[in-house]
């Protein structure tokens, strides 16, 4: 018997939208180098690998070229499976031990709902090297000018004037690479109600030119969006090519201070299992 292994379109309202992950729940830890090898096979934004630890699942994340400390929708893919397969009984809360601390998931309705960590963005002017400002450089692998920089221990996070700016954007993706960060998240508030901001996400110099629906970046945009809107349950949409929904609530009292919860839905469209050959 091969080692099974899913593939789970997450922040999707349907099939072939969202951000597809895979999924492989293991019995046992296993070989960091096997894991990416087998996330480079899959060639999707990031495979998940878990396994049972302690009083949860030990989870961990690859792109195609690395292992990374934060993942949304692979998290969420991972939820999905772990109670869809039987791993998990329904409406057990499931609990992830991460390079990010532990991380939880739980079922809301017909939603998933992921407690994690905050992530706001304080805003950049310094100087690089070369002598040029993180905006200017910014704006010319992003072809247009930002109203904000900011910077988390991941991203920068670019505001721009326009939903349509967001649409229209075709970076540069060797300069974005060779930005010191994990990637640049785009965003800008919403032309309709149906949404309060929209977004992008682009992280060459990890092995994804562009996230379809990312739910990490929204640890960003949560703060940032609740901040300037006032409020702090937000609907935003990731304007990739796919389209993805995220819903984001921030945490702001008590021992919940600091969290951001992140909805959305999850489905499967594959299940198959790795041949014996590629076992680790």
């Amino acid at each position: 018997m091969g080692i099974a292994i899913a593939q789970v379109d997450a922040f999707a309202d349907r099939p072939f939208t969202g951000n597809p992950a895979g999924v492989c729940v293991l019995d046992a830890p296993t070989d960091a180098g096997w894991m990416q090898n087998v996330a480079l096979e899959m060639n999707l934004a990031e495979t998940a690998f878990l396994h049972p630890e302690a009083d949860g699942y030990r989870l961990r994340w690859f792109t195609p070229t690395v292992e990374v400390d934060l993942c949304g929708h692979a998290t969420l893919a991972s939820a999905h499976i772990l109670w869809e397969a039987g791993h998990l009984p329904m409406g057990t809360t499931a609990r992830f031990h991460t390079r990010s601390g532990l991380l939880t998931a739980r079922q809301a309705g017909d939603l998933i709902e992921l407690d994690f960590p905050a992530e706001p963005a304080i805003e950049v002017k310094e100087e690089t090297q070369a002598g040029d400002s993180a905006p200017e450089i910014l704006a010319k692998a992003l072809g247009v000018r930002g109203t904000f920089v900011g910077k988390n221990r991941f991203d920068y996070l670019v505001e721009v004037e326009s939903e349509a700016a967001v649409h229209g954007l075709n970076p540069d993706m060797r300069a974005l690479a060779s930005l010191p960060v994990r990637g640049v998240i785009v965003t800008s508030r919403a032309a309709t109600g149906a949404f309060d901001f929209v977004s992008r996400f682009f992280a060459p110099a990890t092995g994804v030119p562009e996230d379809p629906a990312t739910g990490s970046s929204h640890c960003c945009l949560g703060p940032y969006w609740q901040a300037r809107l006032g409020k702090s349950a937000l609907i935003g949409y990731q304007a990739s090519a796919r389209g993805g929904i995220v819903r984001v609530r921030v945490e702001t009292e008590g021992n919940r201070a600091g969290r951001v919860a992140l909805g959305g839905h999850a489905i499967t469209v594959l299940r198959g299992e790795l041949a014996d050959v590629a076992s680790p």
